[in-house]
């Protein structure tokens, strides 16, 4: 028989354990976005404007604005705006611009905010650019006007706690701008599953091979500039319809990214964010609601797309 003294030994060394595995596979995740990052901005100048530019419009799109002048009027009363994973820190810059009167926290857990900082710092003092994470912000509750959390929450060793945390240090008068991938069908999720898997064993120029293979057959599939009509297989979660082959391979198969218009760099980086990053969790709608729950926050906005979920939510009262 186990005495208690040695049965609790045991449990505290599982319980390290745990802990020490959370906190290698946040590593991972964080290890994975510095080199995506680091090695995007060392790239073609004019791709980034591209995709930026791309992105600022799908902001929109997400969280409900129809222009600019739409999103500008929303932050005009704001103190306080924070960028939770703020990547390379061109959000936090287009913030500033929008709002110069608010201060910009801009948070990141990975390397990829010291060039934020090196590239943005001097030209807009009103972002605060810090290395940290955004599940433990240390900010005073109730202290943020606004919490944008873009395409970041699911690559989060615990989401439910970031998404707590993000709606702790949110005004009672404020809102959370939070984004989740959205489960895809049951073939393209085994397959992401077993890459992601794979992946983390991989070197980081391992991971930028297999994302310039999944770029060439996305592109060659591209090519063929083959449409037809689809079936839907509803046991699968397959949706069908009149799409390019590409397209129906992406989304029910497996992420072979290509975008001509964006370029080669960024698709290569798109390919190399979904693969890389060994915390990537994948929600349904059912999922992002019992988030919000047990966060509670009450949407304002609701979005949804092939792609994802997302929206503006606020505190219950």
């Amino acid at each position: 028989m186990i005495s208690s003294h040695y049965f609790n030994q045991i449990s505290s060394q599982l319980f390290v354990s745990k802990e020490q595995q959370a906190a290698h596979t946040q590593q991972l995740t964080n290890d994975a976005f510095s080199e995506k990052w680091l090695a995007y901005d060392n790239e073609d100048i004019r791709e980034q404007e591209k995709l930026f530019d791309f992105q600022k419009n799908w902001f929109l799109s997400l969280y409900g604005f129809s222009s600019f002048d739409e999103l500008q009027a929303r932050l005009a009363d704001c103190d306080v705006i924070v960028d939770a994973g703020c990547g390379l820190g061109y959000k936090a810059a287009w913030l500033a611009e929008l709002a110069p009167h608010a201060t910009i926290i801009a948070i990141d857990f990975s390397n990829a905010v010291e060039v934020a900082h090196k590239n943005y710092a001097s030209i807009y003092p009103n972002i605060i650019f810090v290395k940290g994470d955004i599940s433990e912000t240390y900010l005073s509750e109730a202290s943020c006007d606004i919490v944008i959390c873009d395409q970041v929450i699911m690559h989060t060793q615990d989401p439910t706690k970031t998404l707590k945390e993000l709606a702790r240090i949110t005004k009672l008068t404020g809102e959370v701008f939070c984004y989740w991938y959205r489960k895809k069908a049951m073939p393209r999720e085994l397959l992401d599953e077993h890459f992601r898997s794979y992946a983390t064993g991989l070197s980081h120029d391992e991971l930028w091979q297999l994302s310039d293979e999944v770029l060439q057959l996305g592109k060659m599939l591209s090519e063929l500039k083959v449409k037809a009509h689809f079936p839907d297989l509803p046991t699968l979660g397959i949706k069908g319809g009149d799409m390019d082959l590409q397209r129906f391979i992406y989304w029910n198969f497996i992420k072979c990214f290509w975008n001509e218009e964006l370029g080669y760099q960024t698709s290569l980086s798109t390919n190399f964010d979904w693969y890389s990053p060994a915390n990537a969790r994948r929600f349904s709608k059912q999922d992002v609601y019992a988030e919000l729950e047990a966060a509670s926050l009450k949407a304002s906005y609701f979005h949804e797309e092939e792609a994802c979920y997302a929206g503006r939510f606020s505190r219950k009262s």
